[in-house]
């Protein structure tokens, strides 16, 4: 962590095998991960469904179907290059922290 964050990545969360850190002048996270030695690559969509059923209609594939997460739904896709990305959505909320980024919960989704 100390790698990206000299390089200007604030962080905002962390648990015991994640973190989540700022990319800089941006709302978007670099998430890093000990879970699997797979490095991956997460895009957080609107919703699961819509995004799943545009993505499928432009040619990729379904990896691994919808499961849930802390924060809401997740699934693994492959583009016709057979590049696998994440797709995730907030709909049951986003990470609540305390004042040293450490996960403490999850806030629920606004209606």
């Amino acid at each position: 962590m100390r790698f990206y964050e000299s390089l200007g990545h604030e962080l905002v969360w962390r648990s015991a095998t994640r973190a989540g850190l700022r990319l800089p002048d941006s709302d978007a996270e670099l998430v890093l991960q000990t879970e699997r030695p797979v490095v991956e690559t997460d895009l957080t969509v609107k919703a699961i469904g819509p995004a799943l059923a545009q993505f499928v209609r432009a040619g990729g594939r379904v990896i691994v179907p919808p499961f849930d997460i802390a924060i809401g739904l997740c699934a693994v896709v492959a583009d016709p290059w057979d590049n696998q990305l994440v797709l995730l959505d907030n709909s049951k909320g986003h990470l609540l922290t305390d004042e040293d980024g450490n996960v403490t919960g999850v806030a629920a989704a606004e209606p």
